[in-house]
């Protein structure tokens, strides 16, 4: 049997973490030390590559996310120990977990078995402290709208038409809509207010997208916050804040690196959402990974339908990244329950005609990645109740559907078990590939919009609510126009009902809210019922974590 994550975790030996910097050629003066296993890059390591030559990238996606767990962040930590065992220099560009999902339904986000990133407690339960940073700016700009309010609003905000919503890093459903200013006088401006989780806040999106310092401070200063009585847009430059803000964010701006339980290094930076934010880890941490290695292994959130299509029309567009391939993870089980399995006892018995069915998932996905020119291939993430038939028949499915595949037992075996994937990869990283964009900037946001919907999601068309194209309307006359669309939708299913399962036909996914993210540099259309602020679920994982008398943690996984 295998032993569970956290004794794997607690038995593998880490290296310094100056001596995995030093493997990468980076010196001790290049790093700031957060006790002997993680560190934050300066700023000096990347001007001082910059002219360097890029390594290859590759995206690691998935198809929609089920019960039965995919393993995608395991993949990823597989892919990259093996593409170090057969002899490449890797390195791995992950997201920092929020304390949201780790407390609340899915747990931690760091891998897991032999392919793990460590130390695996720390990663997960406030790293190094940048979700807190995030949540910090956030609030603070929240504080010095209401307080102008207060002290005489020289700017003549509408109060209500504030927008910028406060943050919090935990999942609670009870903040989702609140009044804040009761009280007295004193006690501010009464208004309603809603609370969003920091995951999905418009300074971490800043964070992820910025290039140095210097840029983020000018991000931030156009973040819109609000309207005035006469409809003009009111920035966080008109309230003076941009300094403060970047000033909470000047360490948070750097990337952290840490190791595998192979002593992988593994840069972790940024933690967005990817269904109601971008997906992605940030563009400094990627760039510096490129530099730094001949391949670097980063991942998405959830389905290709998802992050994969933010990474390429948002990361990729703005930070002028050319992936060479990218990678499906897939299992039987997730595919079965697709397919129609809903019972968890069934997810293990052989069943062809729902892993027939479920497969059509699979399709749309490699499908999806075949639309922006890239090669894919299929990591199957094998568990031992598998079948040779079952894998003999999804082999042919995806060669049928031109990807390559590949079976993984990352989990189970580490790098050993990822080597067939590692190979698979360098030779589709070594073909021709032609990446390019779903949709041109020059789009307006309803074709950008219905281009996603119909060619990555397989709507027949968008229906766009009354104040959902109001909001277009007011987002390009201010110029916001060109910008990409960040969809905010179920990670469950392809369209917006998380009920509609495989690969659904005759649907139209339903805009009800568009969002300016000025400062970001993207338009977030809000489908369906999703939520931008969580809720925990009737037994939350924060049940289950404890922690001794010795300070050694537990139930974490």
């Amino acid at each position: 049997m295998i032993k569970s994550d956290i004794e794997i975790a607690r038995e593998t030996r880490l290296d310094d973490i100056t001596v995995i910097a030093g493997r990468l050629g980076i010196s001790d003066s290049e790093i700031e030390t957060y006790g002997r296993y993680k560190a934050k890059i300066g700023d000096g390591v990347y001007k001082r590559l910059e002219n360097k030559p890029d390594g290859k990238l590759i995206l690691v996606t998935a198809v929609n996310p089920t019960p039965a767990g995919e393993g995608k962040t395991t993949t990823t930590v597989g892919l990259g120990q093996a593409l170090s065992r057969i002899g490449k220099k890797a390195i791995i560009a992950l997201r920092e977990p929020s304390l949201g999902p780790v407390f609340g339904m899915k747990g931690g986000a760091a891998g897991g078995g032999y392919s793990q990133v460590l130390p695996m407690e720390d990663i997960n339960l406030h790293f190094t402290g940048d979700l807190h940073a995030v949540t910090a700016a956030n609030n603070l700009l929240c504080a010095l709208i209401d307080n102008h309010i207060q002290q005489g609003n020289a700017l003549g905000i509408d109060p209500r038409r504030v927008l910028f919503p406060r943050v919090l890093d935990i999942n609670d459903r009870a903040l989702r809509s609140v009044v804040i200013g009761l009280g007295g006088k004193a006690d501010g401006f009464v208004r309603q207010d809603s609370f969003t989780i920091t995951v999905a806040s418009e300074i971490m999106a800043i964070l992820c997208l910025c290039e140095n310092i210097t840029h983020l401070k000018e991000m931030l200063s156009e973040i819109i916050v609000a309207y005035t009585f006469g409809g003009g847009p009111v920035r966080c430059r008109d309230l003076r804040a941009q300094g403060a803000l970047c000033a909470l964010l000047k360490d948070a701006i750097k990337p952290n690196l840490v190791q595998t339980t192979e002593n992988t290094p593994c840069l972790i930076h940024g933690g967005p959402f990817a269904n109601i934010a971008h997906g992605c880890n940030s563009v400094r941490a990627t760039r510096l990974c490129l530099k730094l290695a001949d391949y670097t292994v980063t991942e998405a959130g959830f389905g290709a339908d998802l992050g994969a299509e933010k990474f390429f029309d948002i990361k990729c567009r703005k930070a002028g990244l050319k992936p060479s391939a990218a990678v499906i993870v897939v299992t039987a089980k997730a595919l079965k329950y697709n397919g129609g399995v809903r019972e968890k006892d069934k997810w293990g018995l052989e069943n062809l005609e729902a892993l027939k069915a479920g497969s059509e998932n699979l399709v749309k996905h490699i499908e999806n990645i075949r639309l922006f020119g890239l090669p894919a291939v299929v990591a199957f993430n094998r568990v031992p109740a598998d079948t040779e038939t079952e894998i003999q028949f999804l082999k042919k499915v995806c060669e049928e559907n031109g990807a390559a595949f590949a079976v993984s037992e990352a989990f189970a075996k580490g790098s050993a078990g990822a080597v067939a994937l590692a190979e698979k990869v360098v030779d589709v990283c070594d073909t021709p590939s032609s990446f390019r964009f779903l949709y041109e900037d020059g789009m307006g946001l309803r074709e950008k919009i219905e281009t996603i919907s119909r060619r990555i999601y397989g709507a027949d068309g968008v229906v766009f609510d009354p104040a959902a194209s109001e909001q277009i309307r007011l987002t390009e006359d201010l110029g916001g126009g060109s910008l990409p669309v960040c969809m905010a939708k179920t990670q469950y299913s392809l369209t917006d009902d998380p009920a509609k399962l495989g690969r659904p036909k005759g649907f139209y996914i339903n805009i009800r809210e568009v969002r300016y993210m000025a400062g970001a540099g993207f338009t977030v259309a809000v489908t369906g019922k999703i939520m931008t602020m969580p809720g925990l679920p009737k037994v939350p994982c924060a049940e289950s974590i404890d922690v001794d008398a010795g300070g050694n943690i537990s139930g974490l996984f």
